[in-house]
C-alpha cells in the first residue's frame, strides 16, 4: 500500500536531534513518507547552535514548488523560519498546504535564538494547529508564561491570533494545554526524568501532522503525538549522545 505523504518546512540540525532530521525520523517511525523543504542550515549539536545560514527565499520556493507539483501532501509541519521573505513564500502557498501545523521555533533547547516573533506571527492565521512551548507562547505574547494557569490563558489569547487550535506545552508537571473549538482542556502527563529532550517540540508537531493527515480530529492527533513523544523521551532517557541535552528515541530502539 502506498504510504501517505507529509511535508516538513524547517531548518536542518547537523546534530540530528531536532529540525528536519527529527521531523523525518518521526514521519518514518509513524509510517508516512516524509518530504522536506530546508529553510536554513545550522551548525548545531547538543550544546547549542554555532552558526545559521538562511536558505534564500527563491530556493525555498523552488523546493516547495518541486514537492507540491509531484506529491499529494496530506499535512504540513512548519518549523524554523527566521526570514520574513520565507514566511511570505509559505503564506502565498497556504492554499496548497493542508493540515498546517506551525511549531513556532524561537529558541533552541540549549538557548540559541533561531526565529523571530514577527516572522512566526505571519503564519499563525493560516495554521490548523500551533504548538508553542510555554517560553515560545510567552515570547509571542510579550509576557512570561510559566504556570499551567498562565498556559491556559496564553492558549486562549493565541487562538485569537487566527490558528484553529493551540497547544501550549512544557509545564514542569508534564501538563499541556489544548484550546480548540472554543474549549480549553488540560492534557495531563507523566513527568519523565531525562535531560535528553532535544527535538521534543519538533517531534511533537510532526507527530500531530501525521495524525491530521490520517484524518484524526485535532484532540485525537494531539493525544497521539503526546504519547509518542513520551515514549521517545522515556526510551532515550539513559542515552549519552553528546555532552548536552540529547535526542529522543524515535524508533523505540530502547524499548
Amino acid at each position: 500500500m502506498t504510504p501517505g505523504v507529509v511535508l516538513t518546512i524547517a531548518g536542518s540540525d547537523s546534530g540530528g536531534g531536532a529540525g528536519i532530521q527529527a521531523d523525518l525520523k518521526t514521519f518514518a517511525a509513524l509510517g508516512v513518507f516524509g518530504t522536506s523543504v530546508v529553510t536554513a542550515v545550522t551548525a548545531q549539536n547538543t550544546l547549542g547552535v554555532s552558526a545559521i545560514h538562511a536558505v534564500p527565499a527563491d530556493v525555498v520556493a523552488a523546493q516547495l514548488d518541486a514537492v507540491l507539483s509531484d506529491f499529494s501532501v496530506g499535512a504540513v509541519k512548519v518549523g524554523m523560519i527566521s526570514d520574513p521573505a520565507v514566511a511570505k513564500v509559505v503564506a502565498e502557498r497556504v492554499g496548497e498546504l493542508p493540515n498546517l501545523v506551525v511549531d513556532p521555533v524561537l529558541v533552541a533547547t540549549a538557548g540559541s535564538r533561531l526565529g523571530e516573533v514577527a516572522v512566526v506571527g505571519l503564519l499563525l492565521p493560516y495554521a490548523r494547529v500551533i504548538t508553542p512551548n510555554r517560553y515560545e507562547a510567552g515570547a509571542l505574547l510579550g509576557r512570561r508564561v510559566e504556570t499551567v494557569a498562565e498556559m491556559e490563558s496564553a492558549a486562549v489569547e493565541l487562538a485569537g491570533l487566527g490558528p484553529q487550535a493551540v497547544v501550549v506545552t512544557g509545564s514542569e508537571q508534564a501538563v499541556d494545554v489544548l484550546h480548540v473549538d472554543g474549549e480549553t482542556t488540560l492534557l495531563p502527563g507523566e513527568p519523565i526524568a531525562t535531560g535528553n529532550n532535544h527535538g521534543s517540540g519538533c517531534t511533537f508537531s510532526s507527530a500531530i501532522a501525521v495524525r491530521l493527515a490520517a484524518g484524526d480530529p485535532v484532540p485525537d492527533a494531539v493525544a497521539a503525538a503526546k504519547d509518542y513523544v513520551n515514549r521517545g523521551l522515556r526510551g532515550g532517557a539513559s542515552w549519552r549522545l553528546g555532552a548536552g541535552p540529547g535526542p529522543l528515541d524515535h524508533f523505540g530502539w530502547s524499548a
